[in-house]
């Protein structure tokens, strides 16, 4: 039977901001939330690591439509970073969605119907005055104040010492998993990017209520991350039966 959740056709975007806070936790904390058939990408095998991304979108529509016929809307999505081992051995390293939130209903409604990446509606909003970027939502308890006019120090208690470091987990990665409980198989999508450079943001506020709200009351802000103006393209989504992979080491 035909599965619509697998991101069945390729999708084109416009990135007007895409703006990434990157939480440390423990591994002990995150391991649980994620499928057996994934591993935690963690460092110095002592931290596991949550991206909140939030992101000006437009145009986004099925690859090949002129871009007038694309959407446009915000988008949050809470991701861990994982690595896969897929049945022809290879190494994978991507991100597992726990939740995606947007500012549009249709947005919402079309994202659950072709992806497991668990959508919601809320009165998000994004601005990017002189200087600044700007998130917020009531519904969802966000408010972030971020400042791209100063010099960019990573945040206090970062497990980082350097940028660099932090880089390795700034996203996006290569490829987005996603699991199909029902039919016993794994989803894979690629995303193809050009001229991505992320560069680092400071941080003046931040509060995101859900991490909260999911236990990760322990998480570390360990850096922040902005690119601008850039297209995306993300690959009709392939599959693989969950039985013949097993766990990837971290």
């Amino acid at each position: 039977m035909f599965n619509l959740r697998t991101h069945p056709f390729a999708v084109d975007a416009f990135f007007d901001h895409s703006l990434v806070l990157t939480y440390a936790l423990p591994v002990a904390t995150l391991q649980p939330v994620i499928p057996d058939c994934l591993a935690l990408d963690s460092w110095n095998e002592k931290w596991g690591f949550v991206a909140a991304a939030f992101v000006s979108t437009r145009h986004l529509r099925p690859a090949g439509f002129p871009a007038w016929m694309g959407r446009n809307f915000i988008l949050a999505g809470y991701r861990i970073f994982v690595r896969y081992t897929d049945v022809r051995g290879r190494r994978l390293r991507g991100l597992y969605i726990i939740r995606s939130v947007t500012n549009k209903r249709i947005m919402s409604f079309a994202g659950n119907l072709f992806t497991h990446y668990h959508y919601k509606t809320a009165d998000l909003k994004m601005s990017g005055p002189a200087g600044r970027i700007l998130v917020s939502s009531k519904k969802e308890r966000i408010h972030i104040e971020a400042d791209c006019s100063s010099e960019a120090i990573l945040p206090a208690g970062s497990v980082f010492d350097t940028w660099q470091q932090a880089r390795r987990f700034a996203g996006p990665l290569p490829f987005t998993f996603s699991v199909d409980e029902k039919n016993n198989q794994a989803v894979i999508i690629e995303g193809v990017r050009e001229s991505w450079t992320p560069q680092p943001i400071n941080i003046v506020q931040e509060q995101v209520g859900w991490l909260q709200q999911k236990g990760f009351a322990e998480k570390k802000l360990a850096s922040a991350f902005l690119v601008s103006h850039i297209p995306y393209h993300w690959k009709k989504g392939r599959t693989e039966p969950l039985s013949l992979t097993k766990k990837s080491p971290a």
